[in-house]
């Protein structure tokens, strides 16, 4: 039974890397600064994107993805909420999504350590399925007030081949938005995308997942979403 189980699991990985276009790891910011409330429009701002008609299209058009998320704050305390999962039919998706809306908070009374959270990101992506491309799209309200820096996180840990996008959440610090342009984004076509608040989360995620999968610069008049 052990041998079976263990091929089967070996075997659906290995359909995982199969016509595998993109390899996209979602951090979520779960440090002090989000409240409980701010918890709640993230969590369920992202799994509303990943069921929205532009983003389902972009995946299954595109011929699926391979998909990761964890939440992310103190130096420790980074935990994945869906381990790597291949998106390649409306079913998938939905699964996917519904993980991530029935996800319990890991964390609440940490700090910031993006450094930290980029190297866990790191490792996430090294499991990965063998994709074309790899993205980590990191999310985040604040700036790195604890352990290193971004900087340092790609200077020590397997880096190469990845591009970092972030998603700079607006209101809680006013140097998050150059914080994350100057130090998190990394690699080429790297992207950072802004929400007014959590209120807009939902609005802003769907964006830039959009943009990911679609690996083209999206004008004004391709997506008919409301922007912040």
């Amino acid at each position: 039974m052990i041998k079976q189980a263990t091929a089967l699991a070996f075997g659906a990985f290995g359909s995982m890397a199969q016509s595998c276009p993109l390899a996209l790891v979602l951090a979520q910011d779960v440090s002090s600064s989000v409240d409980a409330e701010e918890y709640i429009l993230q969590r369920n701002g992202l799994a509303a994107a990943l069921q929205s008609e532009d983003v389902k299209s972009a995946i299954l058009q595109g011929g699926g993805i391979a998909l990761a998320v964890y939440e992310w704050s103190g130096r420790r305390q980074s935990e994945m909420v869906l381990d790597w999962v291949m998106l390649r039919s409306e079913a998938e998706i939905e699964r996917a999504a519904a993980r991530v809306l029935s996800a319990q908070r890991s964390n609440h009374k940490f700090p910031t350590a993006l450094g930290y959270a980029l190297g866990y990101g790191a490792g996430v992506m090294a499991r990965a399925p063998d994709c074309d491309r790899q993205v980590i799209d990191l999310s985040g309200d604040g700036i790195t007030n604890d352990g290193f820096w971004p900087q340092l996180a790609y200077k020590h840990f397997p880096f190469e081949g990845i591009t970092v996008n972030a998603l700079a959440i607006l209101g809680a610090d006013p140097d998050v938005v150059d914080h994350f342009t100057y130090e998190v984004l990394r690699g080429p076509g790297a992207f950072i995308e802004t929400s007014q608040g959590y209120s807009g989360y939902e609005r802003a995620m769907t964006r830039k997942l959009y943009r990911e999968i679609e690996t083209r610069v999206v004008g004004d008049a391709a997506l008919a979403l409301d922007h912040d």
